[in-house]
């Protein structure tokens, strides 16, 4: 999963494989993300959906330490894309150097898993360590077997003899392009695990949008849907891209209050409006309103829950159908909305001139 194009020198001049339609060109520019490995024929649907564009697969391990496979929808140009600077690091030893004197020579792991909602268990923590203690210093091949599937399951670093964890919140915000502390008090770990493993991959996002950045030098309109902990913002604010206004709709409170505090902290120059909690909220006529406030939305960014489409659901892994994933089609409706908004408006605009 490489994408059009990668900031690796074996992909870097790939293109799309067939041109955007005419009635899809932007502005309004629009990004649609969701898991990569989604039931059958989901894609599909979704593609049809957003005008017939082929998406754009990319595994963020080809960018940075930790897998995480994700499908791209947009309207982007794809050419002379740049990568964030300083790049991510892309091996575990990389980015934990002190792990290397606790590391098995039998982990042969370079690279990390997709990153969870969840942690490994004390349970598991301890079974692990037995399981090695037992074997002094000598682990059967089923001792091995047992410990590496562990360990590539939760995305167990080696932190001592015979002793792993999991990663703590502050070492997966940097893993995934936010700044340190990125989610803290917003709750207990378990909240902060669960945003986490909901967000976007900040490099990965941040490389596609690079191309907005000599499009929109004086700043950019943004409509952030599903917005979760801001990654989005974050990504544009990294390339510097202004943000003049952000409407954002999240409907978790928790991840609200992290793109808020960031957004405050960080002094961005510009409007944040959080007031929409709910997708659903967001009519047409709110969408008029701020069509007209800010002359239109130069980009419409989001990815709707992936609750119904991801792997490690098997229980209510409903495709696009399920009570959180079939928010993409208001993801769609709310792109169409904008699109008609702001073509009648600069309608009117040429009509108003020629008089």
């Amino acid at each position: 999963m490489t994408g059009f194009n990668l900031p690796i020198e074996e992909y870097r001049s790939g293109d799309r494989p067939s041109p955007i339609p005419t009635q899809a060109t932007g502005p309004p520019f629009f990004y649609y993300e969701n898991v990569a490995c989604a039931p059958k024929g989901v894609w599909a649907t979704i593609s049809r959906f957003l005008y017939d564009i082929e998406p754009e697969f990319v595994d963020s391990e080809f960018i940075c330490v930790a897998a995480r496979k994700r499908g791209y929808i947009h309207n982007l140009p794809v050419q002379n894309r740049l990568p964030l600077d300083p790049l991510p690091p892309k091996t575990i030893f990389e980015a934990f150097p002190h792990v290397k004197k606790w590391w098995l020579s039998w982990d042969s792991r370079e690279k990390l898993n997709c990153l969870r909602t969840f942690k490994a268990s004390a349970t598991t923590l301890e079974r692990i360590r037995l399981a090695l203690a037992n074997c002094q210093n000598q682990p059967t091949p089923s001792v091995r077997k047992f410990v590496m599937k562990e360990c590539r399951k939760g995305n167990l670093i080696w932190i001592g003899k015979n002793r792993v964890a999991p990663l703590e919140p502050h070492e997966i915000e940097r893993l995934l392009g936010f700044p340190e502390h990125h989610t803290r008090g917003i709750g207990g770990a378990t909240q902060r695990y669960q945003s986490l493993g909901n967000s976007f991959h900040v490099d990965t996002v941040a490389y596609h949008l690079s191309v907005l950045r000599d499009m929109f030098p004086h700043g950019m309109n943004v409509l952030s849907l599903f917005s979760g902990i801001g990654g989005a913002e974050v990504a544009l604010h990294k390339l510097g891209i202004r943000m003049k206004n952000v409407v954002s709709v999240e409907n978790s409170k928790a991840n609200r209050a992290v793109l808020r505090t960031w957004w405050e902290d960080n002094e961005i120059n510009g409007t944040l409006i959080d007031d929409i909690d709910d997708v659903r909220e967001l009519t047409t006529e709110k969408i008029e309103e701020y069509v007209a406030t800010f002359s239109g939305f130069d980009l419409v960014i989001g990815g709707s829950p992936c609750n119904n489409l991801a792997g490690s659901n098997r229980y209510h892994r409903n495709g696009l159908e399920g009570e959180q994933s079939s928010l993409f089609y208001h993801y769609v409706r709310i792109l169409e909305e904008v699109k008609s908004a702001m073509l009648r408006r600069s309608s009117s605009d040429q009509a108003l001139h020629s008089i």
